[in-house]
């Protein structure tokens, strides 16, 4: 800012007019302002802005494919290849190019052109390596020492050599070059490829050796595995390894040996003398089939062909049992056949032939001689004896008389009946592991007289025949046997104790369940079903049948009242049983399963002079058996009969193998249980009936016997 302000200037102006006296004048200056001719905008083109506008255009478009493109790496061996790639440009050794398919040519002298395309990703940097293959190498094969063989490389036939000019791919490759009766020769080969020439040569071994073989006398045939080569003296050309060679001269024996053959190892055998041959006999003997000693060395049975050495004596000696040793000599000449027979002269025995019955046939080694008692001349060989009788079985044996001695033939003859029964099996065991006994049949009453103690009017007398043999379980179905049928059976529990344990017997089981139980133990064993089935319901049964069922009443009574003597026939001593141990009350220690003192909270009526140690029921089999060997007929439970329940009044005549009554709403239980204690059920006369189940009723099974 100035020191002055306008007072000052104004003192100034002032002071100067003062001194001039005047004011000056204000002279104009020259002045022409510039005129604006409208306001529209004129431009002058120009070739530096064109090449401007084109720089830009091409400077970005480059950055832009800069920016989008990959970086890609061709990588090719063999690196000398040349490469042509259409699209993207070369940066040094790398190519910029965007994403997609290009074509890709490699060429290269000495290698297969590749023409491809050259995917490129999304990587931004990426190499991709191809390998160009080799052309085939110009190969050519020959043998110096001029051979026609045949060549193949890796096990692939490529004719015969020479071969000239063929083409086989690089690498390394097995050269094998064969030809018969020469060595195979082999030899790694590398082929380089790339159409170079290469030659192979190689020189084939002779696989032979020259045998020389010479002969007394000469002209001997050789033959060297069976081939002939040629006649003595022979220098023969034989291939390597084992050799047999046979020198063969008409009226001579002929030579034979074995040599080992290496090739190209030539030798020669030294001479060979030549043996005249021996004489051929033809030996036969009547009878034939007699042994031939010659020399005291054994050459076989007759007839029989044997060679003898010429010129000498031989002995032959002749041996067959049941007739006289025979010696005879012979005398043979080189390349002589002759036939020799001689008749061999029989051994001859008694013998004695005692049969019962005494009018049995009897054959000797099939032929028929007269009855069997008499003494019969015999040879001292082998003999098949025979004895016949219709209705019985054949007695026979192979027997040798021996000379000299007193010898007998006793043969007692069973009926087809008494074999029969003898092949029988007594015990049997079937598919759910329970064993049978085998009872033979008989005739006895059944029921109970009037004056017995106890009876029941349901216990008539009734005669009774059983012709056909049965088994009969020997103890009754156990809850594990049964749960093969019914797995989910349940026997419960009774007042808090179980019946359900595997060994006791299975209850709480109607009629029909156990009824169904038979059949299926039928089918385990292929066994005609003795029951007819329909839905879940027993309709019928078939009487003919030997498949499992229930014991009919008559068998169960025959089976616990009857007794026996080696179960082959059963008798009848007085009367039939009362009980199971007797005939008189208490029960005899371990007679069985009944209502006895430990009981008595819970069952009515009971025996106080019996203990048998189990509540309700016992393990089947825990007592003694019976006569028969069977258990708990007596005790434990009662069991199911097969026959339909009813109130048998007396029938005249006497009841074949009853099965009952054909029909009815019940059926019959056998036997006292685990729950009886009073004299009417404890009887084995006693009769029950029933249809569904109970705790105190069970089951056992029977079968008949196979006709």
């Amino acid at each position: 800012m100035s020191e002055y302000d306008g007072n000052d200037m104004d003192a100034n102006v002032a002071g100067n007019g003062a001194e001039s006296g005047a004011t000056d004048p204000i002279v104009p200056i020259d002045f022409t302002p510039h005129v604006v001719k409208g306001s529209a905008f004129s431009y002058k083109f120009k070739w530096l802005h064109l090449f401007s506008l084109v720089f830009v255009a091409i400077t970005g478009t480059a950055a832009w494919f800069v920016l989008t493109a990959k970086s890609v790496f061709v990588e090719v061996d063999p690196i000398t290849a040349e490469l042509t790639l259409e699209g993207g440009f070369k940066l040094g050794q790398r190519y910029l190019i965007r994403l997609g398919s290009y074509s890709l040519t490699l060429t290269n002298d000495g290698y297969h052109d590749i023409v491809t395309q050259l995917i490129v990703g999304e990587q931004q940097s990426q190499t991709h390596s191809i390998t160009m293959r080799k052309l085939p190498g110009i190969v050519s094969i020959a043998t110096l020492n001029q051979i026609s063989a045949r060549v193949q490389i890796d096990g692939v036939d490529f004719g015969q050599t020479p071969l000239v000019d063929t083409p086989i791919e690089p690498g390394d490759h097995l050269l094998t070059i064969s030809k018969d009766r020469y060595l195979t020769y082999t030899e790694s080969i590398s082929i380089e490829g790339r159409s170079i020439e290469q030659r192979f040569d190689a020189t084939l071994d002779p696989a032979w050796a020259t045998v020389s073989l010479t002969t007394s006398p000469s002209g001997a045939d050789v033959l060297v595995d069976g081939e002939q080569m040629g006649v003595t003296p022979l220098n023969v050309e034989i291939l390597q390894g084992q050799r047999d060679i046979v020198l063969k001269l008409l009226g001579h024996k002929a030579w034979q040996d074995n040599f080992e053959i290496f090739a190209s190892e030539d030798f020669a055998v030294s001479l060979v003398e030549l043996i005249p041959a021996d004489g051929l006999v033809f030996i036969q003997s009547s009878p034939s089939a007699a042994s031939v000693t010659i020399g005291g060395e054994f050459k076989g049975l007759t007839p029989l062909e044997v060679a003898l050495p010429p010129n000498q004596n031989h002995e032959l000696t002749f041996f067959k049992n049941g007739y006289h040793t025979n010696k005879t000599s012979i005398r043979t000449q080189a390349n002589q056949e002759r036939e020799l027979r001689v008749e061999l002269d029989p051994v001859l025995t008694t013998v004695s032939i005692i049969s019962e019955p005494a009018d049995a046939e009897l054959y000797v080694n099939g032929a028929f001689r007269g009855l069997a008692n008499q003494t019969i001349v015999l040879m001292a060989a082998s003999q098949q004896i025979e004895i016949r009788k219709a209705g019985y079985v054949p007695y026979t044996t192979e027997f040798t008389p021996r000379p000299g001695r007193d010898q007998v033939i006793q043969a007692r003859l069973k009926s087809l009946e008494q074999a029969r029964l003898d092949s029988i099996k007594l015990i049997i065991v079937n598919a759910a592991g329970q064993q049978l006994n085998l009872i033979y049949p008989g005739e006895f009453t059944m029921g109970a007289s009037r004056r017995e103690p106890g009876r029941r009017a349901n216990e008539n007398l009734r005669d009774i025949n059983l012709e056909r043999a049965f088994y009969l379980g020997i103890k009754e179905v156990s809850n594990a046997e049964f749960r093969l049928f019914d797995s989910e059976h349940s026997s419960g529990t009774l007042d808090g104790m179980t019946l359900d344990n595997e060994g006791q017997p299975a209850v709480r089981i109607s009629w029909t369940q156990a009824a169904l139980f038979c059949n299926w133990l039928s089918a385990q064993e292929s066994l005609p079903l003795f029951y007819e089935v329909l839905g879940d319901e027993v309709v019928g049964f078939d009487p003919d049948s030997h498949g499992y069922r229930l014991p009919a009443e008559a068998e169960w009574a025959w089976a616990a009242r009857t007794e026996t003597q080696n179960n082959r026939q059963t008798t009848i001593s007085g009367p039939l049983l009362k009980y199971s141990w007797g005939d008189r009350l208490p029960p005899s220690e371990n007679s069985g399963n009944y209502a006895d003192v430990s009981a008595q909270a819970y069952l009515g009526e009971i025996m106080f002079d019996y203990n048998d140690g189990y509540l309700a029921t016992a393990p089947v089999g825990s007592f003694l058996p019976n006569q028969y060997g069977i258990f708990d007929l007596s005790g434990n439970v009662a069991e199911w009969a097969n026959d339909y329940y009813g109130a048998m009044g007396a029938i005249g005549g006497v009841e074949v193998d009853p099965l009952g009554p054909t029909e009815g709403q019940f059926h019959s239980i056998r036997g006292s249980s685990w729950a009886h204690g009073a004299v009417t059920e404890l009887r084995l006369s006693f009769r029950d009936f029933g249809e569904d189940p109970r705790d105190d009723v069970g089951f056992r099974v029977a079968r008949y016997l196979e006709d």
